[in-house]
């Protein structure tokens, strides 16, 4: 090895210690958030935790900084490498020799090694990498060189790029939540809240409205004192009226207490309908969030849902929305029926109104939801006719079967976890012939 090759060696070792704490650097500052650097900086109080802070509050001024370094070390590092050993042992096989060579270097040395230590040790990455981080992006030819390669980019990928900063998808954030409970940052509880507040936005009216055939409703003509029996015997403070030219449209909502007044006052056998209040007509698509915050506005507190035909399809309550951030709310007057109920052998018996995705989270599996809401539509959807009473289909390692029908309506269905089967090893070995 002559002078030159040893000081192309030294060269080599020198940049791939600079690839080990970009690479720590980079992992490390990408894995901390704006709220776990301030908490450590009031801890600390220290420069690293100073520049740390800094660097987390606007992260898109070193990720660019730290990609376009290790690009250029990477490269120049890969360059020396080979040439190195072209020199050492000629043309062909020192070629080899050096991309085998910087194919084991870069990827355990400069990438696995550095990035897995940051993962387990992500403070202290940040912490050890802010200050150097912080000098780095303060090169003014590095930040130059940075925004014109954005810029590039920006001119053949037009969008918002990365002059936005980094971006964090729905599925990021829940997953933030969730380490956040299992390291016991935050309580199971508040997990559970802040995954129900992620997904309010993406819930519609149909999927948490009372459907028609569960409607408490009167008739139009039904007297004051009918009608305050039924609301009585439900226990319902707003009741829908039913009437219209076929008899079966939704014409207005009594409130109970304006029964019970004109009750009191010894009008038991006037109309219901003289009682009526305007009701609100939704379509099914329509965001619960948005329509929570109309009820909230304009001080009503049920809706009724109809589909793209104009036809009644089921009722939503302020209650109904609120359950959707919080769970269930059972008053003392409420008769508390589980929907899903698990059975001594193993299986559930659930409600043909229960949505998919809560089945899924009982079962801990994956139920398609794509084409219905409910496990009922998921039965009816798949066999694709009316079931007869114990008709089944298997599905996600699941049995559906029918258990109860109501006419046409499925209301119970049986869920049993089918078992697995284990395939047999191939035979080994040579046949005799």
């Amino acid at each position: 090895m002559t002078g030159g090759d040893l000081l192309i060696l030294v060269a080599i070792v020198v940049l791939v210690a600079l690839l080990v704490v970009l690479a720590i650097a980079e992992t490390g500052l990408n894995r901390i958030t704006k709220v776990k650097a301030q908490a450590i900086h009031e801890q600390r109080q220290t420069k690293s935790s100073k520049a740390l802070l800094d660097l987390v509050e606007r992260p898109e001024r070193f990720i660019n900084s730290l990609l376009v370094t290790v690009t250029a070390v990477q490269t120049v590092q890969v360059t020396l490498t080979t040439v190195l050993f072209v020199n050492l042992f000629g043309g062909a096989l020192g070629a080899t020799i050096g991309a085998v060579v910087n194919t084991v270097v870069i990827f355990v040395l400069t990438e696995s090694m550095p990035k897995t230590w940051a993962i387990l040790h992500t403070e202290r990455a940040g912490l050890v990498t802010a200050r150097f981080t912080a000098a780095l992006i303060r090169f003014w030819p590095l930040r130059i060189v940075s925004r014109l390669l954005i810029g590039l980019t920006n001119l053949l990928l037009p969008g918002r790029g990365l002059k936005e900063g980094p971006f964090v998808s729905e599925q990021e954030l829940l997953g933030i939540v969730g380490a956040a409970a299992e390291d016991e940052v935050i309580e199971h509880e508040e997990r559970e809240l802040i995954e129900s507040i992620i997904e309010f936005g993406d819930t519609v009216a149909r999927e948490i409205m009372v459907p028609r055939p569960d409607m408490i409703t009167v008739d139009a003509d039904a007297t004051v004192t009918a009608a305050l029996d039924v609301a009585i015997a439900h226990g319902n403070s707003r009741l829908p009226l039913r009437g219209g030219e076929d008899g079966d449209d939704i014409v207005g909502v009594v409130y109970t207490k304006d029964l019970i007044r004109a009750e009191r006052e010894g009008r038991g056998d006037t109309p219901a309908a003289d009682l009526s209040r305007e009701v609100r007509f939704i379509p099914e698509n329509k965001p619960v969030a948005r329509l929570m915050r109309e009820m909230q506005a304009e001080k009503f507190h049920l809706a009724i849902v109809a589909d793209e035909y104009g036809d009644v399809v089921g009722l939503v309550t302020l209650e109904d929305c609120l359950e959707e951030l919080v769970g269930e709310i059972v008053d003392e007057y409420d008769i508390e029926e589980l929907p899903i109920r698990p059975l001594p052998d193993g299986d559930y018996l659930v409600e043909g109104s229960v949505q998919v995705h809560e089945l899924g989270e009982v079962l801990d599996a994956e139920l398609p939801d794509e084409d219905w809401d409910t496990v009922g539509g998921l039965l009816f959807g798949t066999l694709e006719h009316v079931p007869e009473p114990g008709e089944a289909v298997e599905l996600g390692g699941f049995r559906f079967t029918a258990e109860e029908l109501d006419g046409r309506r499925i209301k119970l269905v049986r869920v049993s976890r089918l078992p697995v089967v284990e395939r047999p090893e191939p035979a080994t070995g040579n046949a005799a012939s």
